[in-house]
C-alpha cells in the first residue's frame, strides 16, 4: 500500500519542490510545505523528518534523507530522496534536476496509463456481450419447453422444473463472470 501511495503522491512533490525552489524557496522550507500536509505518506514521512530535525536528535539533514532512502518503497521515491541528499551533501543543481525527474516521471505514468488501457480495450465488449446476450439466450432456453408444450410425442423436453433451475444456475454464473472480469480489470489499475 506504501509504494503504492509513494507513486501516486510522488509527481506532485516533485512539481511543487520544483515551483517553491524555483521561486527561491530553499530546501528545508519546501520540504516543511510538503511535510504540512496534502501529499498522503510522502507528506507524513517529511513532516516526521522536520519534527526529527526541530528536536535535533537526527543529526541532519543529510542523514535524515540517508534514513529515509531505507524506508523509500518506490524506485521514484527512493530516486527523489538521493537527489535531495546529493544537493545537500554536494550542492548540485537541484531545480534542473527536479524538472528532469517531473518530465520522467510524466512519461512513466503516460506509458503505464496507455498500457492499462491497451489492456482493458476488449473488457466493454465482453462485460457487453455476456451481460446482454447470455441472459436472452437463458431466457430463451427457459421458455422452450413451454413453446413446445402440448402433443409433441418425436420430441422429448425435459421438467419444465429442470430448465428453471438451468436457467437460475446460467444467471447466476452470468453475474459471477461479469464481476470477476470487473474484478480482473481492477486489479490492472496502476493506480495514478
Amino acid at each position: 500500500m506504501r509504494k503504492l501511495d509513494e507513486k501516486r503522491e510522488l509527481l506532485y512533490v516533485i512539481r511543487t519542490m520544483d515551483v517553491l525552489m524555483s521561486s527561491g524557496v530553499g530546501l528545508e522550507a519546501a520540504i516543511h510545505t510538503i511535510g504540512r500536509g496534502g501529499y498522503g505518506i510522502i507528506s507524513e514521512d517529511f513532516s516526521a523528518m522536520m519534527k526529527r530535525l526541530r528536536k535535533g536528535t537526527s543529526g541532519g539533514l543529510d542523514r535524515e534523507l540517508k534514513s529515509m532512502m531505507k524506508t523509500a518503497e518506490s524506485a521514484g521515491y527512493k530516486r527523489l530522496l538521493n537527489t535531495l541528499y546529493t544537493n545537500v551533501t554536494q550542492n548540485t543543481d537541484l531545480v534542473e534536476t527536479l524538472k528532469k525527474q517531473g518530465t520522467r516521471m510524466e512519461e512513466e505514468r503516460t506509458e503505464e496509463v496507455e498500457k492499462y488501457i491497451e489492456e482493458l480495450g476488449g473488457v466493454p465488449e465482453t462485460l457487453l456481450s455476456i451481460g446482454m446476450i447470455g441472459p436472452i439466450i437463458l431466457a430463451i432456453v427457459g421458455l422452450v419447453p413451454q413453446l413446445m408444450s402440448g402433443d409433441m410425442s418425436f420430441i422429448s423436453l425435459p421438467d419444465p422444473a429442470l430448465m428453471k433451475s438451468v436457467v437460475n444456475m446460467g444467471l447466476f454464473m452470468t453475474v459471477i463472470a461479469m464481476a470477476l472480469i470487473g474484478l480482473k480489470a481492477h486489479t490492472k489499475d496502476p493506480g495514478l
